[in-house]
């Protein structure tokens, strides 16, 4: 079938198959203006009457579309559940949603997860820092000590992940995933993630790995610099 356009393919489809639901939301890339040739429709949708939350992925009018199904109570679990991985995802769908249809509910949704995201994750207890400081300073002497490209590779991955983690929740910032990794970086500190960008292109262009090294070794410095030394993890 003929793709027609985003946001009338999504009016099209909570039309048809959410007939009852108290609210839609258009959220994703095609509301952003990011959309490319692979993206799909993010719809949440309210309606009362559900007794749970679930997930479906389909295909309707050309589109890829991932519906996201709430009743008026349980996207507040999801919320909360967000709150614990530092990543507001449904809240951020939420606050960025176009609206397809709205009995009424969604000012108080959209206001709610606004001042969730306002309020930014729980901090790091003492002990979290700890253990993320242990954690990066074995991948940094991981990478230091490798000598195997393709090992490399995999260690420099996994350094990007816990860099943009531990410098955003040690800041108290929403951390992200995949293509959010960056966007969260940027709309914090847009020098940090310039730089961040920077040093893992110099380690997979060229092979140098002293970029990485030292932003990491940037963040760790007001905690205390890299631990092994006396870390313990579990013991009375």
């Amino acid at each position: 079938m003929k793709k027609i356009a985003a946001f009338e393919a999504a009016k099209r489809f909570i039309e048809t198959e959410f007939t009852t639901c108290d609210g839609a939301l258009l959220a994703g890339s095609v509301v952003r203006g990011g959309e490319t040739e692979t993206s799909d429709l993010d719809i949440i949708v309210f309606d009362k009457g559900l007794q749970y939350s679930y997930r479906e992925s389909i295909i309707r009018y050309g589109w890829p579309i991932e519906v996201f199904v709430h009743n008026l109570i349980s996207y507040r679990s999801f919320f909360a559940m967000d709150a614990a991985k530092g990543m507001p995802t449904l809240p951020r769908m939420v606050t960025d949603g176009a609206i397809l249809f709205d009995s009424g509910v969604l000012d108080d949704i959209k206001r709610e997860a606004q001042e969730f995201i306002n309020q930014g994750p729980p901090p790091w207890p003492e002990e979290t820092i700890k253990l993320n400081r242990y954690i990066l300073t074995d991948r940094l002497d991981d990478f230091l000590g490798s000598n195997n490209r393709e090992e490399d590779i995999c260690i420099a991955v996994s350094l990007a992940s816990i860099i943009h983690e531990f410098y955003l929740r040690t800041n108290l910032q929403w951390i992200g995933e995949s293509k959010w990794i960056y966007r969260s970086l940027n709309n914090f500190n847009p020098d940090f993630a310039a730089r961040y960008i920077y040093a893992f292109e110099q380690f997979y262009q060229k092979f140098s790995k002293k970029e990485i090294v030292a932003l990491a070794e940037e963040i760790l410095a007001p905690y205390g610099g890299r631990l092994f030394e006396g870390f313990s993890l579990g013991k009375e």
